[in-house]
């Protein structure tokens, strides 16, 4: 059975094959005729010309060789004299018209009856008068087929420029995604309401017998690698029907008016083929709210936009079994008009997936790789908050890459952790010389920030401390959270901006100094602090309300500047909280340091030894008073 597919599949490979030749025999019939007339003109002249090959001799000196008698025979084609002597020899000459070559043998005063030369006469010859004609037209032929090639390629180029207003979606028939639902794990909701979508096309009479209608857009929503184009790579492999994808960004060209042809002419082609899936990846490149562009209503994004809206929801949109799958990774940029009931009346939403879904992620990218049998998949997945399904994708890689450069036979637990660190913060680098005063600074500022998480309830805990740098950092500290939630108390941002300002406050009370290594710390410690009282509404002073609405550029969705809706005296009462929130914070790091020096010491000792520590052994370490 299987090798019947692939004997159908050579076949029908070697059918594509022979009609991409055929299909460039037909383009170029016409240059490769001009050359076959050419080499066969070539060919003629050199074997029907006598000069070419043979020796002539005048008139004059024919006559004086048959006076002589060394003449065996003189054949007479037209003004064309072949004279073949006793000895074998081969001459050629030639005479004028309208006089034959007795005559001119009479003036000579040879009497044709006496000489044993034998005269033959034949008939000028057809084929040497038509390659006379064609010979001489050689070079007009030549050059009037050079034109008309010229003038083929310029009309070529006339029609790619009318081809820029086609549609340049891919279409697919069959599997030839090469991805079904089984390749997609860790969104079970999500399927199960594509799948439904599948099956509004393949059985219609199921629903239309209950008055349901068939939905005419399903929009996917989610993060960066959460899987949008995956899951529509699976529709695309489940669904029986034609499927066409296209990105956002390949129906603007640098014509106006080009994109909303494309649209015409990809919604011409769904509902020829209609029952059909339609998929426009990256929607957002044309479907950014309208209004807010350079080009006001005659910017092409925005025909481009008004030409979908009139396709999903116009009046010959009835009767076509049309679905429009779109996915973005911003949905608070697209139009309102296109995300109203009626175009797309799904928002499927992707989110960063939980441990249980991480754990059937990995179970799909590792199918295939040889793992060690102790390697738990799902402890692995404990150890990866907030990695998406293509971080995820590419830790499974990253693992088999080092695996293979440890020339190893099977994928073990410290290629995992090792590609959890490169996927996180970048590869180690383990040639970078530091100085004892620098890996004592950074040890101390790392074991400060796990010292202070390891200390405070609310905190996440910290699982991994580590002075090989990476990336830009010189050490970092992993933590990992005790409960995934998408939720977060007060006290649970007050204590991450103790742990994000512990390493500075190591730096100060165990080193008599600060450093520069804090700048991100106290980034971060800032945005939490004013997020908090900004966004939150967690001031004890203001209360419950925002402050400020960003503002973002269209093209860019970007925040680019905050419009104020507070008074002046507001934003100094905001500037004091969030000063007193850090400096707050920052006094519970240094005391926390403070009670609990001697910890901190030997576990600095302990790191400078061993460059790395995790797991249990820092749970302990952390734990032990000397």
């Amino acid at each position: 059975m299987i090798k019947s597919k692939y004997i159908a599949f050579d076949f029908r490979l070697n059918e594509v094959k022979m009609s991409k030749k055929k299909s460039n025999f037909q383009k170029n019939g016409f240059v490769y005729l001009i050359i076959a007339s050419t080499i066969f003109a070539l060919i003629l002249s050199s074997l029907s010309n006598p000069f070419s090959a043979s020796t002539e001799i005048s008139v004059t000196e024919t006559l004086e060789m048959i006076a002589d008698g060394k003449v065996k025979e003189v054949v007479v084609q037209g003004e064309k004299l072949t004279i073949i002597a006793k000895d074998g020899s081969k001459y050629f000459s030639s005479k004028e018209s309208g006089i034959s070559l007795l005559e001119l043998m009479k003036d000579s005063g040879i009497d044709p009856l006496k000489n044993d030369a034998n005269i033959v006469v034949k008939g000028r010859s057809g084929w040497g008068t038509a390659f006379n004609i064609l010979f001489s037209f050689l070079p007009i032929i030549f050059f009037g087929g050079l034109i008309l090639f010229m003038m083929r390629q310029a009309q070529g180029g006339a029609n790619q420029t009318f081809g820029f207003g086609k549609s340049k979606a891919r279409k697919f028939t069959e599997n030839k995604s090469g991805v079904t639902f089984k390749d997609v794990a860790g969104v079970e909701e999500e399927k199960i309401e594509l799948a439904e979508i599948v099956e509004f096309l393949q059985e219609p009479a199921k629903f239309i017998k209950l008055g349901a209608k068939v939905p005419k857009g399903v929009l996917l929503v989610g993060p960066p690698g959460t899987g949008k184009t995956l899951l529509a790579k699976a529709v695309a492999g489940e669904a029986a029907v034609p499927f066409y994808s296209i990105s956002g960004s390949e129906f603007v060209e640098m014509f106006v008016g080009v994109g909303a042809s494309r649209v015409r002419d990809l919604f011409g082609q769904a509902k020829i083929n209609s029952p059909c899936i339609i998929f426009i990846d990256e929607i957002d490149a044309v479907g950014r709210h309208r209004g807010s562009g350079l080009g006001g209503g005659h910017d092409e994004r925005e025909q481009t936009l008004n030409q979908i809206l009139v396709e999903m929801d116009g009046f010959e949109s009835g009767g076509f079994n049309i679905i429009i799958i779109a996915a973005t990774n911003r949905p608070d940029i697209l139009d309102p008009a296109l995300l109203r009931p009626g175009r797309f009346d799904r928002r499927v939403v992707l989110d960063v997936p939980d441990m249980k879904s991480r754990t059937e992620i990995l179970k799909v990218h590792s199918q295939g790789k040889p793992i060690e049998d102790g390697v738990d998949l799902s402890k692995l997945s404990e150890q990866t908050p907030g990695f998406s399904g293509a971080d995820l994708a590419n830790l499974m890689n990253e693992s088999a890459i080092l695996a293979a450069r440890r020339k190893k036979d099977k994928i073990g637990h410290d290629d995992f952790a090792e590609s959890i660190d490169r996927v996180l913060a970048g590869p180690a680098k383990m040639s970078k010389i530091l100085s004892k005063q620098t890996i004592k600074v950074t040890a101390c500022h790392e074991v400060g920030h796990a010292l202070c998480g390891h200390l405070l309830p609310e905190a996440d805990s910290p699982v991994k401390v580590s002075i090989i740098s990476r990336g830009h950092m010189g050490g970092y500290t992993r933590f990992l959270p005790d409960d995934e939630t998408a939720l977060q108390t007060k006290k649970q941002l007050e204590a991450r901006i103790v742990v994000a300002l512990g390493g500075r406050a190591a730096e100060e009370v165990v080193l008599g100094e600060i450093t520069t290594g804090a700048s991100n710390d106290m980034e971060q410690a800032t945005k939490i602090a004013r997020t908090m009282i900004m966004k939150f509404g967690m001031s004890d002073i203001l209360g419950p309300r925002t402050m400020g609405k960003r503002e973002e550029t269209v093209f860019l969705g970007r925040e680019v500047s905050e419009q104020k809706d507070y008074s002046e005296s507001l934003a100094s009462v905001i500037d004091e909280e969030v000063k007193e929130l850090i400096t707050s914070a920052y006094e519970k790091s240094k005391s926390l340091i403070k009670d609990n020096i001697e910890i901190l010491n030997n576990v600095v000792d302990y790191l400078i030894i061993n460059e790395t520590i995790e797991g249990e052994t820092l749970t302990k370490l952390l734990s032990t008073q000397s």
